[in-house]
């Protein structure tokens, strides 16, 4: 069953995320990318309850989450978020 999608990030490196029928557990690790501050993940959870697992990363741009994510063999994409 489809939920809200969103991106959840805590302070103790942890997170996760639910897109369509995707959610995954995320592995949070900060680091700066050309002067930037950029989280970079791993994760692992379900893609229309099938396992799944991957990386990504996510920066703030005026205000909004955007990143790439990928799927271990598998496909990748761009997104963008906002904070509700």
């Amino acid at each position: 069953m489809e939920i809200p999608e969103h991106f959840t990030f805590k302070k103790d490196g942890s997170g996760h995320f639910q897109f369509g029928l995707v959610r995954g557990d995320m592995d949070c690790h900060a680091e700066a990318v050309d002067g930037r501050e950029r989280a970079e993940f791993s994760w692992e959870g379900q893609d229309e309850l099938d396992p799944a697992s991957g990386r990504g990363w996510v920066v703030i741009e005026n205000g909004e989450l955007h990143g790439r994510i990928f799927f271990h063999y598998g496909d990748d994409s761009t997104f963008r978020a906002k904070r509700s």
